[in-house]
Parts: structure tokens; sequence; C-alpha cells
């Protein structure tokens, strides 16, 4: 049965005060309505997804089906994909070649004006995205993360490129010339994005020094204490590795290990790491109070079977 509150009977003549207590009861039944209506949109966490090198926010083919899967998983969600330029291409485009910085800041933007997310929101880095994400949290005031998930994300940086997503052959290559003789150039670090986390294990010196991103947010430069506060805000940062992964060197990065300094064939994890013994950027609380997770999937660069993701990451994170 439908009530229409609106609905006066024609032929009744409605007195002053009759005309003011149905007033008041149309409007206690008009809020009452639009709250019930707001709790059932807000019923999921909104979510933010970052994507990686050489992708958009939104191809069919990629980021674009992992939104559809997600909401119909949800049931319905406020889920936000950066786009970083006016259109895909330039999206595409500027994960290569726009600096970390102006990206963040940009996202930032689009996070500050979105009065849904203003509450609150879970958030999902693929690859690249999800350093950049953590950096998002660390900077920007409107980045309240609840959860954080870290698909194949960077976060010690990367030293070694196998192949380059959506780039030629060719290109690549260029890449990884430029890269493994030039990173630290200032004209490399600006034109670039690749470069603002190549970290080389042969020369830390130098990597701290020239580094214009991932040096600053790890931070391994100058302690910045909004940093370490504001990655401590998170209910939870969960790293996803892919243990397969032909795309990231060395793997461990995607759960904060790296290499060894000073070589480039042993690996440490994060607990054994200076950032983490020395608690540079606050994580020894996430993981003492058990809202630091590491978690594996056998297979290569984002490569997971739904199922999983249902099973280790939205029943226990997005819901």
């Amino acid at each position: 049965m439908i009530v229409d509150i609106f609905m006066v009977p024609r032929f009744v003549l409605l007195t002053p005060s009759a005309f003011k207590m149905k007033a008041s009861i149309t409007a206690v039944l008009l809020v009452s309505l639009f709250c019930c209506v707001l709790c059932d949109e807000q019923d999921v966490t909104p979510i933010v997804l970052w994507h990686g090198m050489g992708d958009s926010c939104c191809f069919s083919f990629s980021l674009g089906a992992f939104h559809t899967k997600l909401n119909e998983s949800l049931g319905g969600a406020h889920i936000i994909s950066i786009q970083i330029g006016s259109n895909l291409i330039e999206d595409v485009e500027n994960s290569y070649f726009m600096h970390p910085d102006k990206q963040i800041n940009e996202a930032c933007n689009i996070i500050s004006s979105d009065p849904l997310l203003s509450d609150g929101f879970n958030a999902i880095g693929f690859s690249q995205g999800a350093q950049f994400l953590r950096a998002l949290v660390q900077r920007c005031p409107a980045a309240n993360v609840k959860s954080l998930i870290s698909l194949g994300g960077q976060h010690q940086g990367v030293y070694g490129l196998p192949n380059c997503g959506a780039l030629s052959h060719i290109t690549c290559d260029y890449f990884r010339r430029l890269l493994n003789h030039a990173a630290y150039l200032e004209w490399v670090q600006k034109a670039l994005a690749q470069a603002t986390y190549w970290h080389d294990p042969l020369n830390e010196d130098e990597y701290r020094n020239y580094s214009t991103f991932l040096s600053d947010i790890n931070n391994e430069k100058t302690i910045n204490l909004d940093y370490i506060k504001n990655i401590q805000k998170l209910e939870n940062l969960v790293l996803v590795k892919f243990e397969n992964d032909t795309m990231v060197q060395p793997v461990e990065t995607e759960w904060f290990g790296f290499y060894k300094s000073g070589q480039s064939v042993e690996t440490e994890s994060l607990e054994e790491s200076s950032l983490f013994i020395d608690d540079q950027l606050g994580l020894q609380k996430l993981s003492d109070e058990s809202r630091l997770h590491f978690l594996a999937v056998p297979g290569n660069h984002l490569r997971f079977d739904w199922s999983w993701f249902e099973e280790n990451i939205i029943e226990p994170f997005l819901k």
C-alpha cells in the first residue's frame, strides 16, 4: 500500500489550526523519510579507488569493470575512482608524466569537494596508486581514510622495471635505461613519475637526498610528525603482495620490505628495516594494535580471483 502524504480530501475544508497540524505532521514525516533514505545510502562506507601506472580511472576492461563488480558485491556504495586530468587519455598520460605531488594535490581537491566523503571512506590503491593514496592520507586534511588497501603498492620504491604496463617495448626500454642511469637528475624527477619512487640500494644517500617523493613520504629526509599522526589514524593498513609479480622489483616492497642497503640481492622485511626499527613512519603502533595486515596472492601483478577479494578484503575491511 502506498500512502500519499500530500493527498488532501477535496471535500474537506481545513480550519487554520487543522491546517497547521497537518503541515507539522507532514514535515515530521518528510524528515523521517529523508533520514531513512540517507541511512540506507550510508550503510556502506564510501570508497575511493586510485589506478596504477598506464591505466585510467574508468576503462571498461580494468578499473571500470572493478568498480562495477565492487558495487555489486557491496550492494551499492558511493565509489569514486580518481581521474587526474580532464579525460581518460590525460589520466593515463599523467600516470607517467605528472609529478606525484601534483597528482596528490589534485586528488585532495577531488575528495575535499565531495560531501559524501566527509565522514570518512575506505581507499583501494592499485600498484603506484597505493603509495599515492598513502601520501594522500599523510598530506591531505580531507582524507579521512578508515581502511587503506594497497594492492601491489611499492611502498619502499622499486629498483627495476621489468615491464611498463601499457607502454610499447621501445618506450619501456628507454624508461628503464633512463631510470638506471639518471633517475635522480632534477629534470628526470620532474618529468617521470616513476623516477620519484626509484630506490637505488647501491646509492642510499643519493636516493634520500634527490628523490622528490618517496624519501619524503617515508620520512627519510626529515621527520614530519603530521605524517606519523595521520597514518596512525588508519583503522587498517592492508598490504597485498603478488608472489609471482613480474612487474615490481623487488616484490618485497609490496609489504614495505626492500633490498638490504649496499646491494641488490638480499632483501629485508619491514620489521628488519630502519624505517620500522626507528619508527620513522609510526608503523609500529599499527603493528602493535593489529591494524597492519600482510596478505599474499599467488599470482602476477594485480591478478586475483574475485572470490579471494570478497573473502579477504571486502568482508573483513569494507563492510
